[in-house]
């Protein structure tokens, strides 16, 4: 199991390209079972959730063509699924256990199939995220759902003896904590083999939904207000294949602006997606942080600068903030750690409220452990500025809180070391050797490294 060992306290400078996004490239991939002609995406990011969600796709029978960016500083690689065997329908534990994301095959595979049998996800432990809301959209669509020994299985009822077809529906999809992105990527692919019309009310506004509806319209379908709380799909007979490219991840490129911010730095990033980041950067400016960026042509590509001027005293100069999660447009959960790292080394006492994801405080204890001043209460912690964090041993416990502890790293006196960055590389694309390129000082260090070096006979 990998680790990563950070020497702290060097400024970082450069400039970094955006991969494409992880949240929008797995359930465009998934929407390939829609359809028999093939599917080709653009900028898909080379991280370990899409090697399981390629894995994924060869279980329930696709073919997957992979080439991968020839150079680091690519935004992606060239993904084409073709579906090829129907009757492969069971996405197994085994794999669907490593990612949350794997519930996006459901929708696509009922519609296009009649049935999916689908293990219920796994994922990162950051409190709980049911499924209920997928289930009851498409129970609206006309399926029937039933649960079996861990496994979601979803048919059409046949019609007359031959195989039926998803009837289009009213479908609310909000819940306690807002609009449900996977559940609206399910809903919204599954309805556009439906017959007649499906209205998603409450639906996900995410660009990530956005960029999956750009790439179903581009297959035949007839989307209309994706990106708004009311989506309309009209469903139609066919979907055929496609040529698209994935929008930049916007989690990536806040996290990478952090990691300007915390350590006093000055970073260039280009195909940046600032028109879906403008809550993170309103947060991030507040704090003392500088941005310019032209977006006259892209928003969703545009090159950002980011720089943070150091404090009267030699220290940062960052400045607290309050922040609350919110869905989209609002500030991401996906941020909130990233941020909470930021915050430990501000001038005063930021306010961090988590309405998404109440339980995901994880990596709460494993700041302390490194100076951070940090009090939680319910969904809501107070971060309490100290002068300086110190290296130590943490422990990663989902993909963001990963980050949000390298980033401490960055910033920290002294060597830290982060434990079980597999959560990271599910994420991340080789953020250690992009970090490395930037001037940030971090070893990579595997069990099997250590073993060799450790056996008799081993490199010295």
């Amino acid at each position: 199991m990998d680790r990563f060992e950070i020497r702290g306290g060097t400024r970082l400078a450069g400039r970094l390209t955006i991969k494409g996004s992880k949240n929008a490239a797995l359930p465009l991939l998934a929407a390939a079972l829609l359809t028999d002609e093939a599917v080709t995406l653009r900028d898909v990011p080379d991280i370990a959730d899409i090697g399981n969600m390629e894995r994924l796709l060869a279980e329930v029978g696709c073919s997957v063509a992979r080439q991968r960016a020839g150079d680091l500083e690519e935004a992606g690689g060239v993904f084409t699924v073709k579906a090829t065997d129907l009757s492969a329908c069971h996405a197994r534990y085994d794999i669907v256990r490593t990612m949350r994301a794997s519930i996006c095959v459901l929708g696509p595979m009922l519609a296009r199939r009649g049935y999916a049998k689908v293990s219920m996800p796994g994922g990162c432990s950051i409190g709980e995220r049911p499924v209920d809301m997928h289930l009851r959209g498409l129970e609206a669509l006309g399926a029937d759902i039933t649960l079996d020994a861990g496994d979601i299985i979803a048919r059409i009822p046949r019609a007359h003896g031959k195989a039926g077809r998803l009837r289009g529906a009213r479908v609310f999809l909000g819940g306690p904590f807002g609009s449900t992105v996977l559940g609206t990527a399910n809903v919204m692919s599954a309805a556009t083999l439906a017959e007649g019309t499906t209205v998603i009310e409450c639906a996900a506004c995410e660009p990530e939904i956005v960029n999956l509806a750009d790439l179903l319209n581009a297959m035949g379908a007839r989307i209309e207000g994706a990106g708004s709380p009311r989506i309309t799909v009209h469903g139609v007979a066919r979907l055929g294949g496609a040529d698209l490219r994935v929008i930049p991840d916007r989690i990536e490129a806040g996290t990478y602006m952090c990691a300007a911010a915390i350590t006093g730095g000055d970073l260039t990033l280009d195909n940046c997606p600032v028109d879906a980041l403008m809550a993170h950067m309103d947060l991030l400016r507040h704090a003392g942080v500088t941005f310019v960026f032209d977006a006259s042509g892209d928003p969703m590509r545009a090159t950002c600068r980011v720089s943070m001027e150091r404090g009267p005293l030699g220290g940062r100069g960052l400045r607290p903030v309050q922040a609350t999660t919110q869905p989209h447009p609002g500030f991401p959960t996906d941020l909130q750690a990233q941020l909470m790292a930021v915050l430990c080394l501000a001038e005063g006492n930021s306010v961090i409220t988590e309405r998404i994801f109440t339980e995901r405080f994880l990596h709460v204890a494993e700041l302390s452990r490194m100076g951070a001043q940090l009090f939680r209460q319910g969904p809501t912690v107070i971060v309490s500025g100290v002068r300086s964090l110190r290296g130590a041993p943490v422990m990663a416990s989902d993909l963001r809180a990963s980050a949000c502890l390298v980033l401490a790293g960055l910033a920290a006196e002294g060597v830290t070391t982060v434990n079980r960055v597999y959560h990271l590389d599910r994420g991340y694309e080789r953020m250690d050797e992009r970090l490395c390129s930037l001037g940030a000082q971090i070893e990579r260090i595997s069990d099997r490294e250590e073993a060799t070096l450790g056996a008799p006979g081993g490199v010295a």
